[in-house]
């Protein structure tokens, strides 16, 4: 017997004002009976994401928030230099939800014999507003997981795993044979070592730390560069040369380092070459950014040859193109492989009131490797 779908729940709203502010809020929603081909999800756990904090902070700077009210009326607002809101004009006055992925329990279905019989699963949700206690979903929308899967363990089961796959997979069908990544001390990065161990491809890892080298040597890592290190060029160079990595994806996305590994790539190259060429040798290098944590311009070097490609990459135009079969296939490999390769690790879990917290947002905004945070949309507000 299903049980009865609640009446409302709440989500966390993120508005810019007309007025050149960002109000952060909880707002009651209603939750309808689903349709035939829908369900009802108890949304148990959802991360936070750098694509999430995009779309909840905008423009705005955490470190400016104040908090007024409290529970369910508290409103966290931070001014905006004008400056700073060009390019954000078609969001004001918008009260947009948060939240691109996320886990739960099917509490409610409808009619149909798909829908019903995803009752009392935990399943998958992607495609906005998961930082709210309950959505409802076309039941063909949702990723199933094994019974007994806590929705904790499912929560970050799209965008992390299915960005390692995306990697893999553009390698495959761009003709590449081994990859380079940036700030691969991640979630993500972790994930994408555990990928290349399991099917045997060669993986050059780039982090800032000596922490995260020996996190990384922990899982099996073999190359591992530390661009904080005088040698790196030479370290990252040797790799290349080993590897034969001419794909990179970089999280960074401004600053020097992309420009580094395209002129390391077309270094390594150069020692295979049998001759010289003014151009550079042909073989292609491509750097992919798929992040911006460091805003700055991407600088690009004199000494990578001719032949090399800089451009953006993102997970959903990719799935796009790939179509709904080898999404399918990929989907499922996170699926039965959740509680081993695509594992995630977190360093605390919240509550929605908690995001209005403004030192708990701050904290949540650093972005800084080991610290990811889990939503609870069922937490209840802390007392005192």
């Amino acid at each position: 017997m299903a049980t009865p779908e609640p009446r409302t729940g709440l989500e966390l709203r993120s508005r810019i004002t007309l007025e050149g502010e960002l109000d952060l809020s909880l707002e009651r929603a209603l939750i309808p009976a689903p349709a035939a081909h829908e369900i009802v999800v108890r949304v148990e756990a959802s991360p936070i994401n750098p694509s999430d904090l995009g779309l909840l902070l905008g423009p705005a700077d955490p470190a400016r928030a104040a908090r007024r009210g409290a529970g369910e009326s508290a409103v966290l607002t931070i001014p905006i230099e004008a400056e700073r809101l060009r390019g954000f004009e078609a969001r004001f006055g918008q009260s947009l939800p948060v939240g691109n992925e996320g886990a739960g329990v099917v509490i409610a279905a409808g009619s149909s014999a798909e829908a019903q019989a995803l009752l009392g699963r935990t399943v998958g949700l992607v495609g906005g507003a998961a930082w709210s206690q309950f959505r409802v979903v076309p039941a063909a929308a949702v990723l199933p997981f094994a019974p007994g899967t806590a929705p904790a363990r499912a929560a970050s089961w799209f965008i992390n795993p299915m960005t390692a796959l995306g990697m893999i997979e553009t390698m495959r069908r761009e003709g590449h044979s081994a990859l380079v990544h940036t700030a691969a001390a991640s979630n993500l990065g972790q994930m994408l070592q555990k990928i290349c161990l399991a099917d045997g491809i060669p993986l050059v890892n780039v982090v800032r730390r000596p922490e995260q080298e020996a996190l990384l040597r922990g899982i099996g890592a073999k190359h591992v560069c530390n661009s904080g290190e005088p040698d790196f060029r030479a370290k990252l160079v040797a790799a290349l040369v080993e590897t034969g990595a001419t794909l990179a994806f970089d999280a960074t996305g401004g600053g020097p380092l992309a420009g580094q590994i395209l002129s390391a790539m077309e270094t390594a190259l150069q020692q295979k070459a049998s001759g010289y060429s003014r151009y550079g040798t042909a073989t292609h290098k491509q750097v992919y950014l798929y992040g911006r944590l460091d805003r700055t311009p991407t600088i690009l070097p004199g000494d990578a040859g001719m032949a090399f490609s800089i451009g953006g990459w993102l997970l959903p135009p990719f799935l796009g193109k790939i179509g709904p079969e080898a999404t399918v296939r990929l989907r499922n490999r996170v699926a039965a492989e959740i509680e081993t390769t695509f594992a995630s690790h977190y360093s605390a879990e919240i509550s929605l009131f908690e995001v209005l917290d403004p030192e708990i947002l701050r904290a949540c905004a650093r972005q800084a490797t080991g610290e990811k945070y889990l939503i609870v949309p069922q937490k209840p507000e802390r007392s005192g």
